[in-house]
């Protein structure tokens, strides 16, 4: 039986070094690597390099007609590689243990999950960019403790959402600085007499660097370099989860603003025949907060526990599988978003959100100060709400009354600039701060948004080149030992 590492059977000491994922070809390839370093430093004769090389090749070929080999434990490889080779097939693991082939998997596991995070992640942001070139003008309310605040627009919001996530993919792309770090060669804490060159087998396996202490190598760095992943992925279940519950709010208006696209992002009701329910919505939120949970749950397994034990030693540390299906389901959640603009604006407009740019007003056209602006303001919206009235639709003569009751002056503005200073158009349209929802202001961040999406899919494309043609090369070298023909 095999059995992850996180639900071990009682009493199985060796639960640390199974799982699933990719360890079992990474492992392949980790064998590779050794018969090479251990060849390129004379610890294996020629001939005998060339028979363990041959016979890793050989159960390679095997395994691809073969079901999937669930276990990429050593112990279980060895006698498969001994019943090729010979006996000499134990002297591929001179100078190495358990110990720095799991930490090895681990890490090769992170960083091809995290490559495709990165990616995955990316969808998500072109979506969001995508949505936000379509509303540069689009005007939306925005609230503060779930109260309608301040009007702004759906590409200001949106273009604020996948900034957010920018930076979840700055900590990934961060991540990867440490998690890309080889302890090959460590063996199960101080190395051993055996020469190997760890850069060689670093360089080998695509890493861009070494952990070099050998004791952190095994017993410190795959707790740290996994709960940085983590963290990671993390922070953006968070800002996702926050996504999707400032868009399932639209929901509980009779006449929603925004809604979703009919079909598989919305679910009926069994009972109600008129409930058209955000499922995808739903799930957003869910799974963002499953995913949060999961990657919580690995400090807790790794917190408190002295090193060298099993517990946080699993080959897949931080497993992809949810993260990527949260990403995807963003992308489409964004892709079917359906936007009223009239309602949008019908919403601001019955509101009295504009308030703080008629005391701004006051303050910028007669030097009025700003908290006697704050007060008019105020006195004005709760004037407006006793007798019903939006704030578009408070006679100017009444406005006028108030401040003059006030302050014992009259209104330093006509009705002109009061019907003006209301508007949300104007409120949203003439902000003057670098990072405003104002068309030129969002049209710059469109664009380096979009400058900063593509070097991230960039930098992700070329991490996956660079382990590619590792691998490549990697291949060729041991095909070399092996005395077989390079196949191009």
């Amino acid at each position: 039986m095999n059995h992850s590492p996180q639900t071990p059977e009682p009493h199985d000491v060796n639960a640390g070094f199974r799982a699933g994922g990719n360890a079992v070809a990474f492992l392949d390839q980790i064998n590779k690597a050794s018969v090479i370093a251990l060849a390129e430093a004379g610890i294996l004769s020629p001939d005998v390099a060339r028979r363990i090389a041959s016979g890793i090749l050989a159960l390679i070929e095997q395994d691809r007609s073969l079901p999937p080999q669930r276990s990429a434990d050593y112990l279980d490889y060895e006698p498969r590689l001994v019943a090729v080779v010979g006996p000499d097939a134990s002297r591929l693991h001179s100078g190495r243990s358990r110990q720095d082939i799991s930490s090895t998997i681990a890490r090769m596991n992170l960083r091809a999950g995290l490559l495709d995070e990165c990616a995955a992640l990316a969808g998500a942001r072109d979506a969001l960019l995508d949505l936000a070139r379509q509303h540069v003008e689009t005007i939306i309310p925005a609230y503060t403790h779930g109260v309608q605040a301040q009007p702004t627009t759906l590409a200001h919001y949106l273009l604020g959402i996948e900034s957010a996530l920018a930076r979840s993919t700055g900590r990934l792309r961060a991540a990867y600085v440490h998690v890309n770090q080889g302890p090959l060669g460590t063996a199960a804490l101080a190395t051993s007499s055996f020469p190997l060159d760890r850069k060689r087998l670093g360089a080998l396996l695509g890493f861009d660097a070494l952990v070099e202490n050998a004791y952190d190598a095994n017993h410190l760095g795959p707790v740290d370099s996994a709960l940085e992943v983590a963290a990671a992925l993390g922070i953006a279940a968070v800002q996702i989860g926050q996504f999707a519950q400032d868009l399932h709010a639209q929901y509980a208006g009779a006449r929603p603003w925004l809604t979703l696209q009919r079909g598989e992002l919305v679910g009926v009701s069994s009972l109600m025949p008129q409930k058209r329910n955000p499922a995808a919505l739903e799930q957003l939120r869910v799974q963002s907060s499953l995913l949060l949970g999961e990657m919580q749950a690995l400090a807790l397994v790794a917190h408190n526990v002295r090193t060298g034990m099993f517990d946080y030693r699993g080959y897949d540390p931080v497993p992809s599988a949810r993260s990527l299906a949260l990403f995807g389901l963003l992308r489409k959640v964004v892709a079917g978003l359906v936007v009223d603009k009239a309602q949008a604006l019908a919403e601001v407009q019955a509101d009295y959100s504009t308030a703080t740019e008629l005391a701004d007003c006051l303050l910028q056209r007669a030097d009025v100060p700003f908290r006697t602006g704050h007060r008019f303001a105020s006195a004005v919206t709760d004037f407006g709400r006793a007798q019903g009235l939006t704030l578009r639709d408070i006679p100017y003569r009444e406005a006028a009354r108030i401040y003059e009751a006030m302050t014992g002056q009259a209104l330093p503005l006509d009705a002109a600039a009061f019907a003006e200073a209301v508007s949300p158009e104007h409120m949203v349209f003439g902000r003057k701060g670098l990072g405003g929802p104002q068309p030129a202001e969002v049209e710059r961040m469109l664009g380096a948004q979009r400058a900063a999406l593509a070097a991230d899919l960039a930098w992700t494309h070329d991490r996956r080149d660079a382990l590619a043609r590792a691998e490549t090369l990697l291949h060729a070298a041991v095909r070399a030992i092996a005395g077989q023909p390079t196949i191009s």
